[in-house]
């Protein structure tokens, strides 16, 4: 009897769904984001404590001879040598306020937000919003979240998923239309790999923005967007 009890315990855990008291449905949402490409300007404040401390260990630095110092200088000079030149910072994308390009902002992280209409949206209008989808029949909530990128960006070969948890969740009420009921909305985290240009599809329009930026697009989420997005 325990034998029996035991195994349909396992059977019955080896089951994944997601489900609410109320009936409540789910939305996996993803933030793609891209990485910064160049070394992000260190604040005035950083940088005054990084002299000073440069200054203080001047001090007590150990003195090397002349002669060691100079050895350098003997190395020969050949066709290797190659001038070194910085990208600069400030590209074509960023002058002209391109959004729809990765090449703007390459000191910050981007994310990708998409025009259309989406679950929840108000009166069926298309709005913007995160690349998401509702919850299915998907394995797990990350599954359908990979889902939801694949179907906006066609390929997830230069994406990467950074852990199987959502990164949060907020719960959001129906405003206007009375007939829609609430939903929870679950966040998961996406990196851009190797790739400066998606083929973006099925929305009318996208862009990708900085955090700043981003937050302009959702008003009344800009306090909860501003907590769960550290960059």
């Amino acid at each position: 009897m325990h034998r029996c009890c035991t195994s349909a315990g396992r059977s019955v855990i080896g089951k994944r769904w997601f489900s609410s008291l109320n009936n409540d449905k789910i939305v996996a949402s993803v933030l793609f984001e891209r990485l910064p490409v160049v070394v992000p300007k260190i604040d005035p404040t950083v940088y005054a404590f990084q002299e000073f401390s440069f200054i203080w260990r001047q001090q007590y630095q150990r003195e090397y001879p002349e002669s060691f110092l100079k050895k350098s200088d003997t190395r020969g000079k050949g066709d290797y040598q190659i001038d070194y030149k910085p990208a600069p910072r400030i590209t074509e994308a960023n002058k002209t306020n391109d959004r729809r390009s990765l090449q703007r902002a390459l000191d910050k992280r981007l994310y990708l937000l998409v025009h259309g209409t989406t679950h929840g949206s108000p009166s069926e209008k298309p709005v913007w919003h995160f690349p998401e989808k509702v919850y299915d029949s998907e394995e797990t909530l990350r599954k359908c979240a990979e889902s939801a990128l694949k179907s906006v960006i066609g390929d997830l070969s230069h994406t990467y998923f950074v852990g199987n948890a959502p990164m949060g969740h907020i719960a959001v009420q129906p405003t206007e239309d009375k007939e829609k009921t609430s939903f929870k909305r679950f966040f998961f985290k996406s990196q851009v790999i190797a790739t400066n240009k998606f083929n973006i599809r099925k929305c009318d329009d996208f862009v990708w923005v900085t955090k700043d930026e981003l937050l302009v697009y959702f008003p009344e989420q800009a306090e909860f967007l501003n907590k769960m997005i550290i960059s």
